[in-house]
């Protein structure tokens, strides 16, 4: 199927584009959750301790994977400059238009999925 157009490429571009945008958007706005918990140990009990570094963990974590999200969205738009946009990169052949439709950054087709 990895025979696309000129414009559905372009659409695809466009839909990347916006999705890391938006991925930039949030990462610099939740920039605060993932810093480091400074709490006053005479005033915040154990617990509370144990919650904010907990939710920092988690804050952290998905600032991980939005990193991995946007490196995921570069790449593929460094496939579609290539030319190398809708195909496997494991076996090289087509990836189906449904899984690009709904990820249009996956590298690999459905059977090469991790």
């Amino acid at each position: 199927m990895a025979d696309l157009t000129d414009k559905e490429l372009a659409d695809f571009a466009a839909r990347l584009h916006s999705l890391k945008a938006d991925l930039q958007e949030v990462q610099a706005s939740s920039k605060d959750a993932s810093a480091v918990v400074q709490l006053d140990q005479q005033s915040v009990g154990r617990l509370s301790r144990m919650d904010a570094l907990q939710a920092q963990a988690m804050a952290q974590e998905t600032e991980r994977r939005r990193a991995l999200d946007l490196r995921k969205i570069d790449a593929a738009l460094s496939r579609i400059d290539d030319g190398e946009f809708g195909y496997c990169a494991v076996c090289g052949d087509a990836i189906e238009r449904g899984r690009l439709d709904l990820d249009p950054a996956a590298a690999t087709c459905v059977a090469h999925a991790k």
